[in-house]
């Protein structure tokens, strides 16, 4: 059978046509920079490679033009809708309703959409990847693979806030973790790699969104990310951890709303607050260049991760692997490079030729004396998707 899977973040959209049980790769790729004027359709598939710029300003137009690479006449891969038996959504938030995989319905997306003020860069566009799939798809079965479901498995000490009970008993405030099918997929593959019964690792998402989870033997123990994908590691235009004084002293001493506090924390901070640019490409470039803000921008983010890294190799006790996962975990050896130095009362040291290396395949990038391995795993949200999908559709 047919599976699409529609992964669609807070400035892009993955997708693969994935042929399920074989996990056949059909198609793949991605529109990244939406909203812009340079925006980007990747696309490929065993016999075309496709790259269109050009300007992309809403996740609608994205997926719609996804679709119609789908559907082309000379270079799709499908020739009617009705060969789409599955389409698989990520859905970011699925609060304290959704605990697996869900075949949507009226009710589901209901709820998407109540849980889209705890999620406002992801679950609209998560929903409008379904309304769009449901009417260019009208026979296919919609599925919802929420990122919260791999977290459930965090201990209560560490799930719970320390506010009234009743914050918590009644009306769900809690750590929920987002990036869940991506930190299964990697860590999956870090303990095949590893190759031992137990485990201690710590998964490092980094992408326009950025998040850290320790796991142990397979288990989601603690996670950056919490009520909402807001705090934790600086991204890129949410501001991460900040201490909610802030917000009291912004609304009440500078004039700022509610909402314009929102947009500031999650629109406007993390690295495009800091320098300008949201993608890590630009402020890796302008930094090279000279740019003081954009260097101290990639400083702090990787003292922020450093941190995390400390905390939560002390909760697990141990730590026998790092791995640098997305979009910037893969790609930015700068980044990884700034996280992994001075680092070796943890046992953590980096091969810098290693390190520099580009590859799709995973690879340790540690130095043969490092304690900690570090590895490289390119993420597939998709197939781990398409896996859970899969199993929900027999």
């Amino acid at each position: 059978m047919n599976i699409l899977i529609l992964n669609a973040g807070s400035s892009s959209i993955k997708f693969q046509l994935i042929q399920m049980p074989e996990e056949r790769v059909v198609c793949s790729g991605m529109v990244e920079r939406i909203g812009s004027d340079n925006a980007m359709l990747l696309y490929k598939s065993d016999t075309v490679s496709v790259e269109e710029e050009g300007p992309i300003k809403t996740h609608k137009s994205g997926l719609e033009k996804i679709v119609s690479r789908l559907l082309d006449a000379k270079k799709g891969v499908i020739r009617d809708s009705k060969e789409i038996h599955a389409v698989g959504h990520r859905v970011v938030h699925g609060g304290d309703s959704f605990a697996a995989t869900t075949l949507i319905t009226e009710a589901v997306k209901k709820e998407i959409l109540e849980f889209s003020t705890l999620a406002p860069l992801h679950n609209p566009h998560n929903l409008e990847g379904i309304t769009v799939a449901e009417r260019l798809f009208p026979e296919a079965t919609q599925i919802a693979v929420f990122d919260t479901a791999f977290h459930q498995t965090m201990p209560v000490k560490a799930r719970k806030y320390g506010i009234p009970n009743a914050l918590y008993e009644k009306h769900g405030i809690q750590v929920y973790g987002f990036h869940g099918t991506s930190h299964k997929y990697v860590s999956e593959k870090a303990i095949e790699y590893l190759k031992k019964e137990e485990s201690k690792i710590l998964s490092i998402h980094l992408g326009n969104g950025c998040s850290i989870t320790a796991v142990v033997n397979g288990k989601s123990i603690d996670h950056s990310l919490g009520f909402a994908p807001g705090n934790g590691l600086l991204m890129g235009s949410r501001s991460g951890d900040i201490d909610h004084a802030v917000i009291f002293h912004m609304v009440n001493t500078l004039g700022y709303s509610l909402d314009d506090v929102n947009t500031v924390l999650t629109k406007k901070s993390g690295m495009l607050g800091l320098t300008g640019f949201s993608d890590l490409r630009d402020i890796q470039a302008a930094a090279e260049n000279g740019d003081t803000e954009c260097k101290l921008a990639l400083e702090m983010n990787a003292y922020r991760i450093k941190k995390y890294i400390g905390s939560y190799t002390a909760a697990m006790n141990g730590l026998d692997a790092i791995v640098f996962t997305a979009g910037i975990g893969e790609n930015s050896s700068v980044l990884r490079k700034l996280v992994c130095t001075d680092m070796d009362f943890l046992g953590i040291s980096l091969d810098d030729l290693k390190n520099d290396t580009r590859t799709n395949e995973l690879r340790e990038i540690n130095t043969e004396g490092s304690r900690v391995k570090v590895l490289v795993i390119p993420t597939n949200e998709e197939l781990e998707i398409a896996k859970q999908a899969f199993g929900i559709y027999k």
